[in-house]
């Protein structure tokens, strides 16, 4: 399209291609709301009337509001793939999302990387990527894959591509690690439209001289405060707040109190990690900011910060408005209060409408290389050998992430440490599956209350090996071999047999099938688990965090027991006078 072409449309001069009638605008650039027609020439938004038009849309008593934009997310908790993502939250209203692919690059390296670019071509949702900056995000873990500044500064330059993805490895930007710098140097180039890249931040309670030095390091936003005291220090020095509302990390209401209309600019809506069941039942970015007005802020700030914040933090000059040169992505809202998304347009045609998508999808392929390469293993690689009376067990606390560290005292049969259900203590391990190396992490862990059976999983941050807990060696062995049959997934065995599953065939974090497919399946795996025992809500997502050595205070690693605190390996028994 010619520029000619949009002068002349915003002229009169032609016929537009889309006249939409009758709504009341949410003009997010003025802080307006007010009766406006709009006109769209070629996907573009050209003015507000027109003399001429191909079609003509009437929307009478309805709201137009810019498309949302999801700030920081990772696809891959969603377990399907972005097509299918799309079919989910653009019926919603999201028509764009700011990716970070940590997740699947963390098995698959750059190649993950390109899956997602090229998936997003299939569907009718912008997805732009942040590069992720932590792959591996430790030492004490194997990955799939190493991207260092090197490989990053080759997708630097990828159509899509809007910066370095949250910088988890905050103590590396203050002690000046020249890996981490290197990456974060990466952002001193221009992208592919001549803007400059993004870095996003991610420093839980950071604060004070550690804080502004981090931010010095050109990181400019934070997706995880917690408090309003927390935010304001981060406002203060310069940042942009993503507040969040995911699954297992819900902020929204803690930090709507720091929206004021002065600094309400500042402030991006963002999931980060959300399940597939919580997107259909709740929602995406629509339900935020239906909770946003519901608690009292303004609906224009509220639809402000699920569009424009995000459009212009990463410099997506088309999106985030519905004016003259943008493009026509467009969200219809029964009104100001129920805030009901009725329809979706995605570059002026209409794609979405009653909750559901009207284009097809294609169904995306699946990469090249195998994700499961599993050692020999056999039963008697979950045999734990009695090394002493005393051992160290991770502690689950119910809905959080973090664990506990304790030391307990195992049941030992013909000399080797055996699960102990009366006390809730079970064996856990955690096999690697990127490499073939054979390493099998061995542990204890209480708190998930099975009385029989296993239940294992490839999702497990960051890494994704395959964890898995359970009461016998012969179980944990069967369900492991399963999730290796699969391909990737989620599995909960009885006494031998697999009694539920979740295939996840695509980098072991992926499912090929709907969102209602998935959903379903992951209620089965669920209930599976409670029948077996388990007295947590989400097993399957506790398991999936008992492996990230970066959240205290104990983890296992395909590599051993893990002190997050001091960042270094344990052995699993006790010395005399060693401490938990």
């Amino acid at each position: 399209m010619k520029i000619e072409e949009l002068i002349a449309a915003a002229r009169g001069e032609v016929e537009v291609d889309l006249l939409l009638e009758g709504a009341d605008l949410v003009n997010t650039l003025s802080g307006e709301v007010y009766r406006s027609d709009v006109a769209i020439y070629d996907g573009t938004v050209v003015g507000f009337d027109s003399p001429s038009a191909k079609e003509t849309l009437d929307l009478s008593g309805k709201v137009l509001a810019p498309g949302f934009i999801d700030g920081h997310v990772h696809l891959e908790s969603s377990m399907v793939t972005v097509p299918e993502y799309a079919r989910a939250v653009v019926p919603r209203g999201t028509t764009a999302v700011v990716a970070d692919p940590h997740e699947i690059a963390n098995v698959l390296g750059a190649e993950g990387i390109r899956y997602v670019l090229d998936s997003a071509k299939l569907s009718p949702l912008s997805v732009y990527l942040m590069l992720p900056s932590c792959v591996p995000a430790t030492h004490l873990e194997t990955s799939g894959a190493s991207l260092d500044a090197d490989a990053l500064s080759d997708l630097m330059g990828a159509e899509g591509v809007l910066g370095i993805g949250e910088v988890m490895n905050y103590p590396g930007v203050l002690f000046r690690d020249p890996a981490v710098i290197a990456k974060i140097g990466l952002a001193g180039r221009r992208r592919f439209d001549g803007s400059r890249p993004r870095i996003d931040g991610h420093c839980p309670l950071l604060s004070g001289r550690d804080l502004a030095a981090y931010v010095s390091a050109g990181i400019e936003s934070d997706h995880e405060s917690t408090t309003v005291e927390e935010g304001v220090e981060k406002l203060r020095l310069g940042m942009r707040i993503m507040i969040r509302e995911g699954t297992a990390a819900r902020n929204l209401d803690d930090l709507l109190p720091l929206v004021t209309q002065a600094n309400s600019r500042r402030f991006l809506f963002v999931s980060d990690d959300r399940h597939p069941s919580d997107i259909l039942r709740e929602g995406h970015i629509d339900s935020m900011v239906r909770r946003a007005v519901g608690a009292g802020l303004d609906p224009i700030v509220a639809i402000q910060i699920a569009s424009l914040n995000a459009a212009e933090y990463f410099d997506l000059r088309e999106l985030g408005a519905i004016a003259p040169g943008r493009r026509a992505d467009i969200v219809v809202l029964d009104g100001l209060e129920e805030l009901s998304v009725q329809q979706v347009l995605k570059g002026g045609v209409v794609v979405a409408e009653g909750g559901r998508l009207l284009v097809p999808i294609e169904r995306a392929p699946r990469p090249r290389s195998s994700s499961m390469k599993v050692g020999k293993i056999g039963p008697g690689s979950f045999d734990i050998k009695a090394e002493g009376d005393l051992a160290r067990a991770i502690g689950v606390i119910p809905d959080q992430i973090i664990t506990r560290s304790f030391i307990a005292r195992p049941k030992v049969e013909g000399g080797r440490v055996v699960a102990d259900p009366d006390r809730d203590l079970l064996v856990m391990a955690v096999v690697e599956r990127h490499r073939g190396m054979g390493n099998v992490g061995l542990g204890l862990v209480n708190g998930f209350g099975l009385l029989r059976g296993a239940i294992a999983s490839s999702v497990s941050h960051d890494s994704h090996n395959i964890a898995a807990v359970g009461v016998s060696s012969a179980d944990i062995f069967r369900a492991i071999s399963a999730v290796k049959e699969m391909e990737g997934g989620l599995v909960v065995v009885d006494e031998g047999d697999v009694v539920a599953s979740l295939p996840l065939p695509i980098a072991g974090l992926l499912s090929d099938r709907s969102m209602e497919e998935v959903v379903a399946r992951i209620d089965a795996v669920t209930e599976a688990a409670k029948a077996l025992g388990s007295t947590l809500q989400d097993p399957f997502m506790t398991l999936s965090f008992l492996c990230l050595p970066v959240i205290p205070e104990l983890k296992l690693t395909d590599r051993g027991l893990v002190d997050v605190n001091r960042f270094e390996f344990l052995p699993l028994f006790v010395g005399d006078g060693e401490e938990a």
